[in-house]
């Protein structure tokens, strides 16, 4: 391919509404509330059975994750930093810069790399063949602010932005329950679950963007 991609309709750099954008300062913060948030989680469990395991290396992985979202896409977070949204830009020409990905993982997994690496690959498989879309590869919020509503804050200034520049975003769901959420805020499935092997499954969800007020 020649010529240099278009990178599709500009996404506002300003957080919306009572939202802040993250930025690297609060890589601290934002690890603490992502590894408190999914370290035990059905795919978490997956990925490290032993407890003691998982709390140890689900800080650096979680890291890792945040990371990366600052690097080749957009943070939103509550202004007290307890919940997050880690969105990457799956638009043609963008993305892909945080080349160290690989490598920070595996030091991060230590001696569970070759199931993270796995866990990684299932999902690839089954990212969307369309172009021009956001990928929302973590939502978490701390547990001890859990149920007060934040995540749905997060999604609704999210998806504000995306309507309005027209673009469709994807995101895997960890089970039934939280697939039963992404429902109501529009997500649709995308093919079939991807399970785990010998393991959970999740499921691939869709969202077009809105048209006209909602």
């Amino acid at each position: 391919m020649t010529g240099t991609p278009s990178p599709g309709p500009a996404v506002p750099c300003t957080a919306p509404d009572g939202l802040a954008l993250g930025g690297w300062d609060d890589v601290p913060a934002l690890t603490e509330v992502v590894a408190a948030a999914f370290w035990d989680l059905a795919p978490s469990r997956w990925l490290i059975a032993d407890p003691a395991q998982r709390r140890a290396v689900f800080p650096p992985y979680s890291q890792v994750l945040v990371e990366l979202a600052l690097t080749d896409g957009i943070v939103l977070t509550t202004p007290d930093r307890s919940a997050a949204a880690l969105w990457l830009d799956a638009r043609a020409g963008q993305g892909g810069t945080f080349a160290e990905y690989d490598s920070r993982l595996a030091a991060a997994a230590g001696p569970h790399a070759e199931r993270f690496a796995t866990f990684d690959r299932l999902l690839e498989e089954r990212y969307p063949i369309e172009t021009g879309y956001f990928h929302l590869a973590i939502l978490a919020v701390h547990p001890a602010r859990q149920r007060q509503g934040l995540g749905r804050v997060l999604l609704d200034g999210a998806h504000q932005r995306l309507d309005a520049a027209g673009l469709p975003s994807h995101l895997e769901a960890s089970d039934l329950g939280t697939r039963s959420i992404y429902l109501r805020h529009g997500y649709a499935d995308h093919g079939d679950p991807v399970t785990l092997p010998g393991g959970p499954s999740m499921y691939p969800m869709w969202r077009e963007p809105a048209s006209g007020p909602s």
